[in-house]
């Protein structure tokens, strides 16, 4: 029994049929707190048809939406351990596990969306892939996360002086958290499920993410303010456990790779497309936007976050490398 599953993305309609785990010798469950629909999901479902097929069925690749494994920082633990195969996950929870992770992560890095991809397409992309494999993960690919901006439910953001004393949600990142507290705010790490209702009880006032996961995560219900500063753009990471991937011949391991790296433009052209729905439904539902933000003194309030967190020659390579990307 086969399930028909069709992508539409920016480049056309890329169409093929998912095979039911049942008819795969091995199948590899792999996780995302997205829900279904979502680019990241389809981008994986899209890697197991190419897998499958590379494997001529043997290799199959399920994937667990809505956090139904978890949440990331579970998730990743128990991707370490072999439990899960795959695993769609931010970079951030990586920042205190992975030190080179923390660069791709660093406010302001990245001086637009293009600069990151032409960056983590690269030798310095596949430099901080290769560090997963000392972790006990195998990094796959990078997608794309959008550029990440701060929302509320208390006032519109024009200025580092309107941040002050307010309460945002950051992922579990002591990066992130630095980052906000040197803006002034307050940083409540908190997983990605309990920020809706956190804003929607006054736990928290906000929190900081992309046009997509604002909208599609209903966070805009309860946040009425979106300031695009973009602090971030932090790209996302495709990993496997290395547990699981050691249990695979050389050949299929390959397949793997080249099943993960075809899955990229598939993702970034259904991220194209989900960016401009999100930001539609958004400004319908009357969410106020605010653009006219002066980014220089968010920028010069990082100095202190890059000289914490960039401590290696090895870090201090990278950031130049990366600012020296044209």
């Amino acid at each position: 029994m086969t399930t028909l599953k069709t992508y539409t993305a920016a480049a056309g309609i890329l169409a093929g049929t998912v095979l039911s785990a049942s008819a795969c010798e091995v199948t590899l469950r792999s996780s995302d707190t997205h829900p279904d629909g979502y680019p990241t999901v389809a981008a994986v479902q899209y890697m197991g048809e190419e897998l499958a097929k590379a494997t001529d069925n043997k290799l199959c690749i399920e994937v667990f939406h809505s956090a139904q494994l978890g949440e990331e920082k579970d998730t990743i633990e128990q991707t370490q351990f072999g439990v899960i195969d795959l695993n769609r996950v931010s970079l951030g929870p990586f920042n205190n596990i992975i030190e080179e992770t923390k660069i791709p992560s660093l406010p302001y890095i990245f001086r637009s969306v293009e600069h990151m991809h032409k960056v983590m397409d690269g030798p310095i992309g596949e430099e901080i892939l290769a560090a997963f494999e000392a972790h006990d993960l195998v990094g796959l690919a990078f997608y794309d996360g959008g550029s990440r901006s701060f929302y509320n439910s208390q006032k519109p953001i024009t200025s580092m002086g309107d941040l002050s004393g307010l309460k945002f949600r950051v992922m579990q990142s002591d990066l992130f958290v630095d980052m906000v507290d040197a803006l002034g705010a307050n940083a409540t790490p908190m997983p990605y499920g309990e920020v809706y209702s956190s804003i929607q009880t006054g736990v928290i006032d906000g929190a900081e993410n992309n046009w997509p996961s604002f909208e599609s995560s209903g966070h805009y219900e309860v946040a009425g303010y979106y300031t695009l500063d973009q602090h971030l753009i932090v790209p996302e990471v495709l990993v496997m456990s290395k547990a699981s991937y050691d249990k695979l011949s050389a050949e299929e391991q390959q397949a793997v790779r080249e099943a993960a790296r075809a899955s990229v433009p598939v993702m970034r052209d259904l991220w194209a497309e989900r960016e401009k729905a999100s930001e539609a439904k958004v400004r319908e539902a009357g969410v106020e936007i605010i653009t006219d933000i002066d980014k220089t003194p968010f920028i010069e309030a990082m100095v202190p976050v890059y000289e914490k967190y960039v401590t290696t020659d090895k870090l201090k390579d990278l950031v130049t490398r990366i600012q020296a990307t044209e």
